[in-house]
């Protein structure tokens, strides 16, 4: 009870929640006065970080720097114009489909959102388009980023859940898609109630230049997939691949990457994986002392109080889930989430750790754009130079559609675990 009132206590002055998760393990053992768990402190929280899987979010951060650096992402807008320009409110379909093919190499809302905020939102702004909705669609889209693979979420839940973060991935595959399908919905109706342009057709000579002058960028997401679903390497082995790939595409081909670049690349990428992998250190202390606490057990009990069944435990969690988003970022969230509620969903309630793991960090993710703490609304609402306030109105449309897809994952949990079971 005092580590809890101590800990609500840090985060109400402001500090950093990896701070407050360190400082937790020592305040219970002072507390208890079970000095001897001073000698496995150190331990633990070294402990957070021995895990293979863990290797793959430096490198998919890393893979982000080279991305920018190189101009692929500026090469996927212009396939997703070709493919799809020349429709009514073509611009705003190119802006989705960019988002998952930057999504599959990304793996982060942030950075996706802060990249296609400079590549789509003066494009569709030129076009016609109301530049408030241009941006929330732009907002929208990076909520792909977390489910369609690679997901820095996902690598954050499998090291935290123990379970194999490819299986992971492909749990995300399905319920991706079905975002990106209702996402196209929301598009349609936003069109026509805002008379989105019709953009001119490409020529046919200019839409095969596109293409063709894409196809090394898009070989990147190809090559993170395909490798994962063919068994052909680990997510961090793809990750390092797509890296390499990367940079190899943005000296050579697309000359737009120097030498020069590629150290404050590493430089970037080992500030950001510091900051993550620190917290989940300190993550590893905190699961330690609710273990000493049996917080899952009484967690478990109330639980079973309240409802036995599995449905009804996912609904009133995704509840609790949506408040802790308004409040918290994912990752944090994840870390105090999953080790007490996993073993009750597991082992109460015979719930799928891969569904659980999905449904959870779909939800999460809502957070990113919704207030208080909304990381991603308040990136896009500087980037795209439109008020917070207003951004946040425009995004409920397109959070409807995810809390849908929410609610069919939680009925039909086959659409989170039919494709892993199958592969």
């Amino acid at each position: 009870m005092i580590a809890g009132v101590s800990f609500l206590a840090m985060l109400a002055v402001g500090m950093p929640i990896a701070f407050a998760l360190a400082a937790l393990g020592l305040i219970y053992i002072f507390a208890t006065g079970n000095l001897i768990l001073l000698q496995s402190y150190g331990q633990q929280m070294f402990g957070g970080l021995e895990n293979y899987g863990l290797l793959a979010l430096p490198l998919f951060i890393l893979l982000g720097e080279f991305m920018n650096a190189g101009g692929i992402g500026r090469r996927l807008m212009a396939l997703a114009l070709a493919m799809l320009g020349s429709i009514r409110g073509g611009l705003a379909y190119v802006n989705l489909v960019a988002n998952m093919m930057m999504a599959a190499i990304l793996g982060s809302t942030v950075a996706q959102i802060t990249i296609m905020s400079r590549l789509a939102v003066p494009e569709m702004e030129k076009a016609g388009y109301p530049r408030d909705v241009s941006v929330a669609i732009t907002a929208a889209g990076g909520l792909l980023a977390p489910i369609i693979p690679p997901s820095m979420l996902f690598i954050i839940f499998g090291v935290i859940a123990q379970i194999p973060i490819g299986d992971l991935f492909i749990s995300g595959i399905v319920p991706g898609l079905l975002i990106f399908f209702a996402f196209i919905g929301v598009i349609m109706w936003l069109g026509r109630r805002h008379g989105f342009p019709a953009t001119e057709a490409m020529p046919m000579r200019a839409r095969v230049r596109a293409v063709l002058d894409a196809l090394p960028a898009a070989a990147i997401p190809v090559i993170i997939v395909g490798s994962i679903l063919g068994g052909l390497a680990t997510p961090t082995e793809s990750a390092a691949i797509a890296s390499l790939a990367a940079v190899l595409i943005g000296l050579f081909v697309y000359r737009e990457m120097t030498l020069a670049d590629i150290l404050p690349a590493f430089l970037n990428a080992a500030r950001g994986s510091a900051t993550v992998l620190f917290l989940i250190a300190a993550a590893q202390v905190f699961s330690w002392v609710i273990t000493f606490e049996n917080l899952p057990a009484l967690v478990a009990e109330a639980m079973q109080a309240m409802t036995a069944s599995p449905i009804v435990f996912l609904l009133l969690l995704n509840v609790l889930l949506l408040v802790l988003g308004m409040i918290s970022d994912p990752i944090p969230a994840i870390i105090l989430i999953v080790p007490v509620f996993l073993p009750v969903a597991t082992g109460v309630y015979g719930i799928d750790p891969f569904h659980f793991g999905v449904v959870l960090c779909l939800n999460l993710t809502l957070g990113l754009l919704t207030p208080p703490v909304g990381t991603g609304l308040f990136v896009a609402s500087l980037m795209g130079k439109v008020k917070a306030e207003r951004l946040a109105v425009l995004l409920v449309p397109f959070f409807l559609a995810v809390l849908s897809v929410l609610l069919l994952l939680v009925v039909f949990p086959v659409l989170s675990t039919g494709l892993k079971d199958l592969l």
